[in-house]
Protein backbone atom coordinates (compact mmCIF):
# COMPACT_ATOMS: atom_id res chain seq x y z
CA UNK A 1 0.00 0.00 0.00
CA UNK A 2 2.28 2.06 1.12
CA UNK A 3 4.85 1.78 -2.27
CA UNK A 4 1.54 2.77 -4.71
CA UNK A 5 1.11 5.82 -2.19
CA UNK A 6 5.06 6.74 -3.08
CA UNK A 7 4.77 5.77 -6.58
CA UNK A 8 2.06 8.68 -7.22
CA UNK A 9 3.22 11.34 -4.43
CA UNK A 10 6.58 11.66 -5.54
CA UNK A 11 6.34 12.49 -9.13
CA UNK A 12 3.29 14.70 -7.88
CA UNK A 13 5.36 16.60 -5.28
CA UNK A 14 8.30 17.08 -7.40
CA UNK A 15 5.92 18.29 -10.08
CA UNK A 16 4.77 20.22 -7.73
CA UNK A 17 7.91 21.61 -6.70
CA UNK A 18 9.03 23.04 -10.10
CA UNK A 19 5.70 24.39 -11.01
CA UNK A 20 5.62 26.47 -7.57
CA UNK A 21 9.33 27.91 -8.27
CA UNK A 22 8.86 29.10 -12.36
CA UNK A 23 5.79 30.51 -10.79
CA UNK A 24 7.53 32.63 -8.13
CA UNK A 25 10.75 33.15 -10.74
CA UNK A 26 7.45 34.39 -13.40
CA UNK A 27 5.82 36.26 -11.19
CA UNK A 28 9.21 37.74 -8.89
CA UNK A 29 10.42 38.73 -13.07
CA UNK A 30 7.46 40.49 -14.00
CA UNK A 31 6.49 42.16 -10.43
CA UNK A 32 10.62 43.72 -10.13
CA UNK A 33 11.01 44.40 -13.58
CA UNK A 34 7.75 45.90 -14.61
CA UNK A 35 5.35 45.76 -11.79
CA UNK A 36 6.74 47.28 -8.90
CA UNK A 37 6.30 50.91 -9.12
CA UNK A 38 2.78 50.86 -9.97
CA UNK A 39 2.05 48.46 -6.97
CA UNK A 40 3.79 50.59 -4.62
CA UNK A 41 1.45 53.34 -5.69
CA UNK A 42 -1.51 51.20 -5.62
CA UNK A 43 -1.27 49.90 -2.74
CA UNK A 44 0.78 52.32 -0.64
CA UNK A 45 2.69 50.39 1.85
CA UNK A 46 2.84 52.63 5.13
CA UNK A 47 6.69 52.16 5.32
CA UNK A 48 7.34 54.14 1.92
CA UNK A 49 6.18 57.30 3.43
CA UNK A 50 9.20 56.88 5.63
CA UNK A 51 12.07 56.79 2.79
CA UNK A 52 11.56 55.15 -0.92
CA UNK A 53 11.71 51.93 -1.97
CA UNK A 54 15.21 51.79 -2.99
CA UNK A 55 16.60 52.74 0.26
CA UNK A 56 15.26 49.78 2.18
CA UNK A 57 16.95 46.61 2.24
CA UNK A 58 16.00 42.99 0.63
CA UNK A 59 14.63 41.89 4.04
CA UNK A 60 12.26 45.10 4.56
CA UNK A 61 11.50 45.08 0.56
CA UNK A 62 10.42 41.41 1.02
CA UNK A 63 8.73 42.12 4.12
CA UNK A 64 6.77 44.89 2.36
CA UNK A 65 5.51 42.67 -0.60
CA UNK A 66 4.74 40.00 2.33
CA UNK A 67 2.43 42.41 3.99
CA UNK A 68 0.48 43.37 0.56
CA UNK A 69 0.28 39.51 -0.36
CA UNK A 70 -1.08 38.82 3.43
CA UNK A 71 -3.24 41.91 2.81
CA UNK A 72 -4.79 40.52 -0.21
CA UNK A 73 -4.99 36.55 0.28
CA UNK A 74 -6.52 37.22 4.16
CA UNK A 75 -8.26 40.23 4.01
CA UNK A 76 -10.15 39.54 7.49
CA UNK A 77 -7.75 37.89 9.50
CA UNK A 78 -6.49 39.57 13.15
CA UNK A 79 -3.99 36.77 13.78
CA UNK A 80 0.12 36.62 14.03
CA UNK A 81 1.20 38.37 10.43
CA UNK A 82 -1.72 38.28 8.50
CA UNK A 83 -3.52 40.74 10.94
CA UNK A 84 -0.38 42.83 11.21
CA UNK A 85 -0.84 43.26 7.66
CA UNK A 86 -4.29 43.84 7.43
CA UNK A 87 -3.85 46.57 10.40
CA UNK A 88 -1.44 48.36 8.51
CA UNK A 89 -3.02 48.70 5.21
CA UNK A 90 -6.32 48.88 6.07
CA UNK A 91 -6.57 51.59 3.15
CA UNK A 92 -6.75 48.86 0.83
CA UNK A 93 -9.89 46.95 -0.36
CA UNK A 94 -8.29 43.61 -2.13
CA UNK A 95 -11.51 43.69 -4.36
CA UNK A 96 -10.57 46.99 -5.83
CA UNK A 97 -6.93 46.26 -6.43
CA UNK A 98 -6.68 45.59 -10.51
CA UNK A 99 -5.63 41.57 -11.46
CA UNK A 100 -2.48 43.31 -13.41
CA UNK A 101 -1.48 44.32 -9.57
CA UNK A 102 -2.83 41.29 -7.53
CA UNK A 103 -1.48 38.08 -9.66
CA UNK A 104 2.55 38.77 -9.58
CA UNK A 105 2.48 39.13 -5.91
CA UNK A 106 0.00 36.36 -5.13
CA UNK A 107 2.43 34.21 -8.01
CA UNK A 108 5.10 35.23 -5.52
CA UNK A 109 4.21 34.42 -2.30
CA UNK A 110 1.73 31.57 -2.70
CA UNK A 111 4.79 29.74 -5.18
CA UNK A 112 7.39 30.09 -2.46
CA UNK A 113 4.80 28.76 0.26
CA UNK A 114 3.74 25.97 -1.28
CA UNK A 115 6.51 25.19 -2.62
CA UNK A 116 8.20 25.20 0.29
CA UNK A 117 5.50 22.41 1.82
CA UNK A 118 5.85 20.39 -1.62
CA UNK A 119 9.95 20.73 -0.87
CA UNK A 120 9.24 19.03 2.26
CA UNK A 121 7.20 16.49 1.27
CA UNK A 122 9.71 15.04 -1.35
CA UNK A 123 12.11 15.08 0.79
CA UNK A 124 9.77 13.02 3.44
CA UNK A 125 9.19 10.59 0.85
CA UNK A 126 12.86 10.36 -0.59
CA UNK A 127 13.97 9.98 2.94
CA UNK A 128 11.19 7.38 3.22
CA UNK A 129 11.72 5.23 0.35
CA UNK A 130 15.41 5.31 1.47
CA UNK A 131 14.52 2.94 3.97
CA UNK A 132 12.80 0.47 2.93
Amino acid sequence: MFQTFVLYALPFSFTLLVACALTSVVSAIVLLLFRLRKTNEILRHPYLKHQPWERYPVSIRAAILLDYFLRLAFPKSTFWIAGEANRLLPHVEPADVPIGIKWPIVGLWAGCFIGTAAMLVLWSLILLTMKA
